[in-house]
């Protein structure tokens, strides 16, 4: 049986912006070659910055850690601030990012109920109300790039959201 994890996700999606952009195919599976360090999930290639699995804890140390039981805002908060230093870090800016893809998911904790029905849509609805809220503060006017949301049932690493994405190249990073 095949486990469709994010993962699997990831790889597949890279492979499918591969395609279309005609860039060379890179994933998680492939050896790197001698002496150099294996790929980690952001990389750019003709000119694109490609980034995965930014969440809320990303850049922050254990001992400042959110967990599922902080306010939904603080996450999208440090995960907005998370991805801006990203995409700069890349030579990207807010505004040059091309497509977002977002996860959102309920708390999973002990005593926290998990809603049901109605009330499950209407959690999934508050949470998305408050993205948007919080997002559109990240960038300039007119400038939000495509973005899908999705409400997964869940997220690693104590984050109730997680970002994946492109941005185009602005100014190129000095050689390090």
């Amino acid at each position: 049986m095949k486990i469709n994890t994010r993962r699997w996700y990831l790889n597949t999606f890279g492979t499918m912006m591969a395609a279309v952009t005609g860039a060379r195919v890179l994933s998680a599976q492939q050896q790197p070659p001698a002496g150099e360090r294996p790929r980690r999930s952001t990389h750019t290639v003709n000119g694109i910055y490609y980034f995965s699995g930014t969440g809320s804890n990303d850049g922050y140390p254990k001992d400042d850690h959110v967990l599922v039981t902080d306010p939904f805002e603080k996450h999208v908060t440090r995960t907005m601030d998370a991805l801006k230093k990203s995409v700069e870090r890349a030579g990207c800016t807010m505004d040059s990012i091309l497509h977002l893809e977002v996860f959102i998911c309920l708390p999973h904790a002990d005593g926290v109920p998990m809603p049901t029905g109605k009330a499950r849509f209407d959690a999934h609805k508050a949470q998305y109300d408050a993205l948007n809220k919080i997002y559109g503060t990240y960038f300039s006017p007119g400038k939000a790039p495509s973005r899908a949301c999705m409400a997964v049932e869940w997220i690693p690493g104590d984050s109730l959201i997680e970002i994946v994405g492109s941005a185009q190249v602005v100014t190129p990073p000095a050689a390090g």
